[in-house]
């Protein structure tokens, strides 16, 4: 009995981490979002660490549009000690109005984790996104590189809201050696 009480309270302690999909506290999401700007794919120019994406370079996310309604996410990067790609295949949906920039993703069955785009140019090139809370955040590019007034922008805004840029992993986006 013992054994199950506390298989019970770990599985309980996993879903409700793992299914947090609302944004950080006192950090604004994106209004007047439009999908279909946003789909395509974006650079990872910096992120937080975490488990899923350690010791991974190069790494693009692509965003389409699923058959019902929602987002198909691919996520791909080289493993550079590994010597080979990585990718993860995930869908994602809006918690509220397509017109709010509040996702929740998934990329493991039921489990869902949140995507909130916090920062975006009326151009659609650059954005800040935050998960669920304070330890996830990414700064993201249409484009490989960005200038450093456009960095110093994302990471300004980053710090405001209480997230740790000091942590902040600058990713390798040079050619890979092998695509």
């Amino acid at each position: 009995m013992r054994l199950w009480s506390k298989l019970s309270v770990l599985t309980a302690t996993l879903l409700s981490v793992a299914c947090n999909i609302t944004p950080p506290k006192d950090v604004k999401i994106v209004d007047n979002f439009q999908l279909p700007r946003y789909l395509g794919t974006w650079y990872e120019i910096a992120r937080l660490d975490h488990s899923f994406e350690r010791g991974l370079d190069h790494v693009t996310a692509n965003y389409t549009l699923r058959d019902d309604g929602g987002v198909k996410v691919i996520n791909r990067g080289y493993n550079a000690k590994k010597q080979q790609w990585q990718e993860s295949v995930g869908k994602a949906y809006f918690i509220g109005s397509p017109q709010q920039a509040s996702l929740k993703v998934s990329f493991f069955g039921p489990f869902y984790g949140g995507y909130n785009v916090i920062d975006l140019d009326d151009e659609y090139q650059h954005a800040l996104i935050a998960g669920p809370n304070r330890d996830y955040l990414w700064i993201l590019s249409r484009t490989p590189t960005i200038d450093s007034q456009t960095r110093d922008r994302l990471v300004a805004v980053a710090k405001n809201y209480g997230f740790p840029v000091e942590d902040l992993i600058w990713v390798k986006q040079t050619p890979a050696s092998t695509q």
